[in-house]
């Protein structure tokens, strides 16, 4: 490709990421959905007008690493204590019963193999936090005991997500699934989750010292950039997803994250505000590229729409994938009305399931027809609920009961 027919395709996935991006925003629906359907739009399913080249592959892989920096900048370990055990009984049913539901449904209904089933019930433990979070805002409940139970079991999703992440892609790359190489990449998880905030609170150290004498603007995000990308050096190099490099990396600089056993490794406040202001505008522009990929990645004209395997599979997903979240909320003694808004608000999938599903489709494990069936159960469980939580808000917000203690 010539080099300035690739400067007219960034235009064009930018301009037309942020187009659709508004759109759906005004459609009261999430912004990730609007970049995804840019894709969709540009790519081989309709337009042709794009396809997905290397060098957009490249650039989307920077946003993978981007997007969880952010993912990690933003968590809130802190909320886990705050909020007791009902987060950890969401969060961790919410895991296991999709991963568990989406295995099923693919080995045993689907019959299909280990890896792809596993891949499948994988993508299923998704929650976009970034999403519920919005979500919550709008209807004015982020600080009610529900959002607070909600937010708390977000953050711990994350956390067991990218660690199941860093799993699968040990077995994407192996050719199967070991019990030694998961024991490896356990190990690897730990070590770098203990390491890598030392590790950034020492480089932060330096950074705020030599920030003072340069002359140069910029130093502070040139750094944190390197430093996010040294990261995802280290953890490849370590046999896992260059990806949990961008999350510990981000997970490290938080300004609320904590180590255990009173160890505090804080950053300091007002120089993590900086990193998050400054960092975000480069975060902004790359993530789009990833969800433009994955829908130029999609080819919609190549599925049989008349396949009863294609609509049996999403709609079992689908449906597997609102049971496994809402069922979560359950376990826990709140009112009815509660658990209603938890399980609702644990649905979305958004970039956290597309980037499982997108590495399901890079290793080879998807093929178009099951890559296009998560991308769709994806989408809907990204776009239904935040119309149904607020649908649900506007009939029986008002039954709503403070939480039990536990």
């Amino acid at each position: 490709m010539e080099t300035h027919d690739f400067f007219l395709y960034l235009l064009v996935i930018l301009l037309t990421a942020r187009i659709f991006a508004e759109l759906a925003t005004r459609l009261m629906a999430p912004s990730v959905i609007g970049e995804l359907f840019a894709g969709v739009v540009l790519g081989p399913s309709l337009l042709g007008w794009i396809e997905p080249l290397e060098a957009i592959k490249l650039m989307a892989e920077i946003g993978i690493i981007l997007l969880l920096f952010e993912v990690g900048l933003g968590t809130d370990v802190k909320r886990l204590v705050r909020t007791g055990i009902k987060p950890f009984v969401v969060a961790v049913a919410g895991f296991v019963l999709p991963l568990v539901f989406g295995f099923m449904l693919g080995y045993w209904v689907f019959d299909l193999s280990l890896l792809v089933s596993l891949f499948i019930g994988g993508t299923l433990t998704a929650t976009s936090i970034g999403i519920t979070i919005r979500v919550l805002t709008d209807i004015k409940c982020q600080h009610s005991a529900e959002g607070q139970i909600v937010l708390g079991a977000a953050v711990l999703d994350d956390v067991l997500g990218v660690v199941l992440l860093a799993l699968l892609y040990e077995f994407s790359i192996g050719g199967g699934v070991s019990l030694a190489n998961a024991g490896k990449v356990l190990a690897f998880v730990i070590a770098f989750f203990v390491l890598a905030p030392m590790a950034a609170k020492l480089i932060s150290l330096v950074i705020k010292r030599f920030e003072k004498s340069s002359r140069i603007p910029g130093l502070l995000p040139t750094t944190i950039i390197s430093l996010v990308f040294f990261f995802a050096w280290l953890a490849h190099a370590l046999g896992a997803p260059e990806m949990l490099g961008g999350f510990a990396a981000g997970l490290a600089l938080s300004r609320r994250f904590f180590m255990p056993l009173g160890i505090a490794l804080h950053t300091h406040e007002r120089f993590a505000r900086r990193i998050e202001a400054q960092m975000q505008p480069i975060v902004q522009l790359f993530t789009p590229i990833f969800f433009v990929y994955v829908g130029l990645s999609l080819n919609l004209r190549e599925i049989d729409w008349s396949s009863a395997f294609f609509w049996q599979f999403s709609g079992a997903l689908l449906l597997a994938a609102v049971a496994g979240k809402v069922i979560g909320a359950y376990l826990i003694k709140v009112s009815w009305a509660a658990r209603w808004v938890i399980g609702l608000s644990m649905i979305p999938r958004g970039e956290v399931g597309l980037i499982f599903a997108e590495l399901g489709r890079v290793s080879g494990i998807f093929n178009n027809e099951i890559y296009a069936g998560m991308v769709i159960v994806i989408a809907l469980t990204t776009l239904a609920p935040p119309f149904a939580l607020k649908w649900f808000y506007d009939h029986y917000g008002h039954r709503l009961q403070t939480t039990n203690r536990t």
